[in-house]
């Protein structure tokens, strides 16, 4: 596990500081940091297919390292032919080791293999400081196999922080290695 040590090094020697020094903090507290990583996949044809909820859940398994959650639809929709407590996705919330773990592996290895990669938007902030980001497919990951997927699908990917303001969670992402592009 030396990739999350890396990730938890840098914060806690360059990062600190750094935001120390740009938003003038008093108290070391105040300093923003990660809360949480949490992935996440809806699945729509879930409720027909049940296979493509495994081999999803098998995916966001060896992606983050950890067993996913299965989401379950909260109402009926006859719309979408949609019952209640039908299974409609996956999730994973990651916290601590694997957060960092699978942080750094997104922004060194996954992120930069993207096809024709700028960077990712500076302002997909919520207001508090915590970001989401989508991803189109998982191929991005080196853990996942091509031969081994059925179909290409995408997943959300918020990262929580303790920021109080989009500024200060831009600024500590961009320190942490996130690579924003330029307006």
């Amino acid at each position: 596990m030396v990739t999350t040590q890396r990730m938890k090094v840098l914060y806690q020697d360059k990062v600190v500081p750094k935001l120390v020094e740009q938003f003038e903090y008093k108290n070391i507290h105040r300093v923003p940091k990660l809360v949480k990583v949490t992935v996440n996949r809806g699945l729509g044809e879930a409720a027909q297919n049940a296979k493509a909820l495994e081999a999803s859940v098998s995916e966001l398994a060896v992606i983050t390292g950890q067993k996913p959650v299965v989401t379950r639809a909260k109402k009926a929709i006859a719309g979408f032919k949609l019952r209640q407590g039908m299974p409609i996705g996956a999730m994973v919330t990651l916290r601590s080791e694997r957060m960092y773990a699978f942080l750094d592996r997104l922004l060194n290895l996954a992120l930069p293999r993207i096809r024709d990669f700028r960077g990712v938007n500076p302002n997909s902030f919520d207001g508090r400081g915590n970001y989401t980001l989508g991803v189109r497919e998982q191929l991005i990951f080196p853990e996942v196999e091509y031969d081994s997927i059925d179909q290409i699908r995408g997943m959300d990917i918020s990262i929580v922080t303790t920021a109080n303001t989009d500024e200060e969670g831009r600024a500590l992402l961009k320190e942490l290695g996130m690579p924003f592009w330029d307006k």
